[in-house]
């Protein structure tokens, strides 16, 4: 039996976070950053059956053409990531009444539709990236018993190139779910390997007033191949969904708008448009699997 305060349960039964229900969630869980752009992804849907927020963790379940979805907002950062996959988990796999692990376990489809910045001058604004493997350096998955997931040839090529200073904490390398790569990738959309970083600023190598840690980070990475993968772009949470997901028995997969270059210092100047433009493509391909 899990005890009460590593299972936190609300009053009504719901889980602590996320204030929701076993029934509320469907199989197939669209994830976003932030919380308003839920309805530009629900607004396409036939009907919604359910809605919840509690703090920045908002939630609606609802058809498309068919499909029962749901799509949630996570908040900022692999931390937030961590709660989220957590308790996605728990509502599926945990009987809340007895406590105890199901002896029959359900895989979830988690798609995160995100916006990144690209770091190769190559890769153009408003383009659509997979990321077919992503670096957390974050730290957060080394808290688990991981081992068994990471890619520890990609991750040890990260940290030879890049000089890796190890006072910020060892980088995890997770590919994302090889079925769900297959099946959303298109001629249109680029293949690549993602930057999890644990902040916005100093961890993205963005200069305001302080100085960053390692100047030459940027051209180091861009410089890193393997097996044909480049490092595209850098975000906050796509490395801790692919760990925690494959730890828990999840297929997930991130797709990306390119809103920035970050190398070219340029942004989009319709931002909005690319991002309607990825949703309707996932939900495209959610409807088929």
């Amino acid at each position: 039996m899990i005890a009460a305060s590593e299972l936190i349960l609300n009053p009504n039964g719901s889980i602590y976070h996320l204030n929701l229900l076993p029934n509320q969630i469907a199989q197939n869980i669209i994830t976003v950053g932030d919380p308003e752009r839920v309805e530009t992804i629900t607004k396409h849907f036939d009907s919604i059956e359910f809605k919840e927020q509690k703090r920045e963790f908002k939630t609606q379940t609802g058809l498309y053409k068919g499909k029962r979805i749901t799509v949630i907002s996570t908040g900022i950062g692999t931390d937030n990531i961590d709660i989220v996959l957590n308790e996605l988990d728990a509502l599926v796999n945990i009987d809340f009444e007895t406590r105890k692990i199901k002896e029959k376990l359900t895989s979830l489809n988690i798609i995160r539709i995100g916006t990144s910045g690209a770091i190769l001058p190559t890769i153009a604004v408003d383009s659509f990236l997979i990321s077919e493997y992503a670096i957390g350096l974050d730290a957060m998955l080394n808290a688990y018993d991981c081992t068994a997931v990471l890619e520890t040839e990609l991750e040890t090529k990260f940290i030879s190139q890049t000089n890796w200073n190890t006072n910020k904490g060892k980088p995890y390398a997770v590919a994302a779910n090889k079925e769900l790569v297959n099946h959303f990738k298109d001629d249109k959309i680029i293949n690549g390997c993602t930057l999890t970083a644990g902040g916005f600023y100093g961890p993205q190598s963005r200069v305001l007033r302080l100085k960053v840690q390692d100047a030459l980070f940027f051209d180091k990475v861009q410089k890193l191949n393997h097996n044909g993968i480049n490092v595209i772009n850098l975000e906050m949470e796509t490395a801790g969904i692919y760990g925690l997901g494959k730890l828990l028995g999840h297929k997930c997969i991130s797709l990306n708008a390119i809103l920035a270059n970050r190398a070219n210092g340029v942004f989009s100047t319709k931002a909005e448009e690319t991002i309607s433009e990825l949703v309707l493509y996932a939900l495209s391909k959610i409807i088929t699997l």
